[in-house]
């Protein structure tokens, strides 16, 4: 499972048709719309702008071919995207037709190709799926449960002090059991619900 590394950007020309890949990471649809607002307003004139994304969190994966041929382009970058196993990208093309029509086969390969060249540019990395827990314990154990999270080297998003301490934390998902092994001694740990 991976993800990319940063926003890019590459372009094809396919028989006088410009194709411009787009790709970008995301966490929710609101990051996916936000961006791909802001690149139609870019391309305003363009004849498409077809996109896909693919979320981890909610297993969200949507095509959207923006009035080519049905399959030829959102499904074309979906399936790359599920064919290379990323998750947390989106990705948009802006087509600009050069007066040759292309057939649903070429149409599909150049949005797959316009796809590839971004996220080549884009890098990649193996996707780590985190979540967020709570770590719950006495006051006077607080030192403890600190120096195993320093050792971890998990992030603290927060804390509160009453009569138990709380402190929550982004925890890579697999980690979550070794977690809860280690700190058992001093403290309890709960994933933290949505």
């Amino acid at each position: 499972m991976y993800t990319i590394i940063r926003p890019a950007e590459g372009s094809l020309s396919v028989r006088r048709s410009r194709f411009l890949g787009y790709v970008w990471p995301v966490e929710t649809c609101s990051d996916v719309h936000r961006e791909l607002r802001e690149l139609s307003g870019r391309y305003h004139d363009a004849r498409h702008v077809a996109h896909a994304f693919r979320l981890h969190k909610t297993g969200e994966e949507r095509a959207h071919d923006d009035g080519e041929p049905p399959g030829t382009a959102g499904t074309a970058m979906l399936q790359l995207l599920c064919g290379e196993d990323l998750w947390n990208v989106a990705v948009a093309v802006v087509r600009y037709f050069g007066g040759v029509k292309l057939g649903v086969g070429n149409l599909a390969r150049a949005y797959r190709e316009a796809t590839r060249v971004a996220l080549e540019q884009a890098g990649r990395r193996r996707l780590v799926p985190m979540t967020r827990a709570v770590v719950e314990a006495p006051q006077d154990l607080l030192g403890a449960v600190f120096a195993e999270i320093g050792r971890r080297g998990l992030r603290v998003v927060g804390q509160r002090v009453a009569e138990r301490a709380e402190v929550d934390l982004v925890v890579p998902e697999e980690e979550l059991e070794t977690l809860r092994r280690a700190l058992a001694p001093w403290a309890q740990i709960r994933r933290e619900e949505d």
